[in-house]
């Protein structure tokens, strides 16, 4: 069980595929039990079956990893239930309803889906259920186990020490970097004329003289949907989205055009192609307004004023950030750049193209703030921003200075593992656990089919 902890984040955070055919493709019967949770051999061959389909690699002994996967979430969910541990109705309602959305979005429709998957979407709901509730209820119990480890200075040393100290990792360049960024209002004459814009293209719309999908991939500046048509799959509880334009969008009968309205991204018309509750499939039109270099002007001015500030140590990065920025996201974040995995360690890659050209040109140092400079977002959008060089690493081999927060990272996770594998290894001879035959050649099973060939209870 050396691998448990790996074992249990991929079965918890594996995309749930929608079969092409009826899921109940293999012959079905009881391969495995776990205290009172059985594990049907559909369990584990579905779930092959559903990556050829998706032309994914599948390993070799593939139904061993697999097996194992599911006998550890079992018996989580096991200990969850004598823990009283609760997941809510409402909670798994959220949960279907995304997976859902997703499907539609990558089928293109709610009846595409229903289509493909032989079921209606109220049925793919119901089929999935029982599932996702058994794997936040593992989520939560392998979260209890180890809500209290933590790591200490020495334990972060030890760990670096006990690693090869010949074959290190090496690792390119790498920045904490902040940002301070002021977006210029465009003037009343443009925002005029981009809302006479998509009030044309609107009334080309309702005449039929143009598609709203083929209007949208000609003009639209929302690069997350301009080559899908401007379509999207919503929900109106999410929160990813801007109010006001969920507000409008919520607002409309299936076929209708909005109004012409403003959020804080630009100005949109909005199509509802089809709704169901709380659920919706529209398709949105974003126009920027230009931006002249006489607003651009008077954003590098403000933002000079603020530099000067904080060369001069009148306030902090943090407090400007607070008092002067407009980027929403960076505000959550003291004004640092996070990538996906929320870490603010940045490899130059991760980097928008104009910062990383900046850096270059610049030659900022750790420490130093760059002069205000114009740039324009993924979305079309002209801001100007102030960018501070908190570290630099230059490329190197790993070591405790550069590298402490990746390593004490890492070795938090190997010190939960370890709780993880020493927990399993006081509860597994406490269950009642049961091994198909089929699977007692499986190597990495070790541990559970020497409880399972003892008969224990």
């Amino acid at each position: 069980m050396k691998s448990v902890f790996t074992f249990i984040t991929a079965l918890l955070f594996v995309t749930i595929a929608v079969a092409q055919a009826p899921r109940k493709v293999v012959a079905d019967k009881i391969v495995g039990i776990v205290g009172d949770k059985i594990i049907l051999k559909s369990d584990v061959y579905n779930d092959i079956l559903d990556r050829q389909r998706r032309g994914e690699p599948v390993p070799e002994n593939a139904n061993c990893a697999i097996m194992e996967q599911i006998l550890t979430l079992k018996a989580l969910v096991l200990q969850a239930e004598k823990d009283s541990i609760q997941v809510g109705d409402d909670e798994i309602d959220a949960l279907l309803d995304n997976q859902i959305r997703g499907f539609i979005q990558m089928y293109g429709s709610k009846e595409a889906l229903e289509e493909i998957a032989g079921r209606t979407v109220y049925q793919i709901k119901e089929d999935f259920r029982q599932t996702f509730k058994e794997r936040k209820l593992a989520e939560r119990m392998r979260d209890k186990i180890v809500e209290n480890i933590k790591i200490t200075p020495q334990e972060v040393k030890d760990f670096f020490m006990k690693k090869d100290q010949k074959n290190l990792p090496y690792y390119e360049s790498q920045v904490v970097i902040g940002q301070i960024v002021v977006s210029p209002k465009a003037s009343r004459d443009l925002e005029k004329l981009t809302q006479d814009e998509l009030n044309d293209f609107k009334k080309q719309v309702e005449s039929g003289q143009q598609k709203f999908e083929t209007l949208a991939k000609l003009y639209s500046q929302d690069p997350g949907s301009k080559d899908n048509g401007g379509q999207y799959s919503v929900n109106r509880t999410e929160k990813q989205w801007d109010p006001t334009w969920l507000s409008n969008a919520f607002r409309l009968k299936e076929g209708q055009v909005s109004p012409v309205f403003k959020s804080k991204f630009g100005y949109h018309i909005i199509q509802m192609v089809s709704r169901a509750g709380d659920d919706a499939i529209i398709r949105h039109i974003l126009r920027v307004p230009s931006i002249t270099d006489d607003e651009i002007n008077e954003a590098v001015n403000k933002l000079d004023s603020v530099r000067a500030k904080l060369i001069a140590g009148t306030i902090t990065f943090g407090e400007a950030v607070a008092r002067y920025s407009d980027d929403e996201n960076s505000k959550f974040t003291g004004g640092y750049i996070q990538n996906q995995a929320g870490s603010t360690f940045l490899e130059l890659s991760q980097l928008d193209k104009d910062l990383v050209e900046m850096l270059g040109k610049t030659g900022l140092k750790p420490g130093e703030y760059s002069k205000p400079t114009p740039y324009t977002d993924d979305r079309g959008k002209k801001s100007v921003r102030i960018v501070y060089l908190k570290t630099r690493t230059e490329p190197h081999v790993e070591n405790l200075k550069d590298d402490y927060d990746r390593l004490a990272k890492d070795a938090l996770e190997v010190k939960k593992q370890k709780a993880l594998e020493s927990w399993f290894a006081s509860k597994i001879p406490s269950y009642y656990i049961m091994i198909d035959d089929e699977f007692k050649g499986c190597g990495t099973l070790s541990n559970w089919t020497q409880y399972a060939a003892s008969g224990n209870k």
